[in-house]
């Protein structure tokens, strides 16, 4: 085996206590390792930096908790590496997506203790992708919304010269209207908190389940809007269960790009120029009556 690959299996046999029969590599991060008796799991290594693996697997803990959605077991973690079970793939179904819809709804009603707490056991400095994502608390969403997922990443394009100082202000005049614009209070939300198209994946059991979260307590309409940015089959099937299970308040399709801001402005500081126009013009359409 090659050196990748003898660390993949070396970590899944630490973790699993099982024997490895073979390993796939994925990438240059993932692979799909089998055990002798059939098992299989995968190993990440953490790309990120300190607390990446922690705050994944204890993301994953914490939605799998909730018992209403599916996300896979992790058999152990440390500072480099992180083992799960492997999701069977299927095909997208209706079906599928709606019961994400209902298990979302379901989610989100177990809260989290404050906007930005992290998960328990879960670092404080996290991670949402490569970009680091600070967990610092606040009751207030409005404010905390602004202070830690706006701005800090409005900061880093500036710095990176791929806002420039004109632009910035764009979204500082959004975030000093949020208390305006955010709709009516609503308490902590249990987030997955990356919930793009590619952190689902569609079972070959007929489900739909999580995977790679960064999550944390935040607003439920944060979720629902990355879904909306990205993408996802049966989109519509999913939304309508949503509403059946725990309807929206009112007026929340005029505030999905508000919640946009966060997931395009990380990709901005990640991914360059098209995303921070992305993100200007989310912050563009902001009401201004």
């Amino acid at each position: 085996m090659r050196e990748a690959e003898e660390g993949s299996a070396a970590v899944a046999a630490r973790f699993t206590g099982g024997s490895v029969v073979g390993v796939r590599r994925l990438s240059g991060t993932l692979a799909e390792v089998a055990l002798d008796g059939g098992g299989v799991v995968m190993v990440k290594r953490g790309d990120g930096g300190p607390g990446a693996t922690r705050a994944e697997a204890a993301g994953l803990r914490w939605l799998g908790a909730a018992g209403t959605v599916r996300v896979p077991a992790v058999h152990g973690h440390d500072e480099e590496w992180l083992v799960t079970d492997r999701v069977p793939a299927g095909r997208p179904s209706p079906e599928a997506a709606e019961r994400l819809g209902r298990g979302l709804a379901a989610l989100h009603a177990t809260g989290a203790s404050a906007f930005g707490a992290p998960p328990p056991g879960g670092p404080r400095e996290a991670y949402i992708g490569l970009a680091p994502m600070r967990n610092a608390e606040g009751a207030d969403w409005p404010r905390w919304y602004a202070e830690h997922r706006v701005l800090p990443y409005v900061r880093g394009a500036v710095d990176a010269g791929t806002l420039s100082v004109a632009e910035a202000a764009v979204f500082e005049r959004v975030c000093a209207r949020l208390p305006d614009l955010a709709g009516p209070p609503e308490p902590p939300a249990r987030l997955h908190g990356d919930l793009w198209n590619g952190n689902v994946l569609w079972g070959a059991d007929g489900q739909a389940w999580l995977i790679d979260p960064a999550a944390h307590g935040g607003h439920r309409e944060t979720d629902l809007a990355m879904l909306h940015l990205f993408g996802l089959p049966h989109l519509d099937r999913l939304l309508a269960a949503y509403q059946r299970t725990a309807p929206l308040s009112e007026g929340w399709p005029a505030r999905i790009p508000l919640h946009q801001l966060f997931p395009l402005l990380v990709h901005a500081v990640l991914f360059g120029r098209g995303y921070a126009e992305q993100a200007l013009a989310a912050a563009r359409s902001a009401p201004t009556g």
